[in-house]
């Protein structure tokens, strides 16, 4: 028996899905498994592979000083 595959109960979402099926389509390569959109994701990577990095660089080390104290301190309340 094939799969059954459950159609979206709004009709333009319903007829794009059975057109979809019947051309062969259907499946969209730019979302990922988890709903997101490939290029955000990859985008997003980008930035924060060197975000920690540069604000690291960019701040005064009393200013470290003071982030990692807070830091601590939070981790230690509980």
């Amino acid at each position: 028996m094939a799969n059954k595959q459950k159609l979206p109960a709004d009709t333009n979402k319903r007829a794009k899905s059975i057109v979809d099926i019947a051309t062969g389509g259907g499946e969209d390569k730019s979302i990922t498994a988890d709903g997101k959109n490939a290029a955000a994701v990859a985008l997003g990577r980008l930035g924060g592979k060197k975000g920690g990095k540069a604000r690291a660089e960019s701040l005064t080390a009393k200013k470290r000083s003071e982030i990692a104290k807070k830091a601590a301190a939070a981790r230690w309340k509980k």
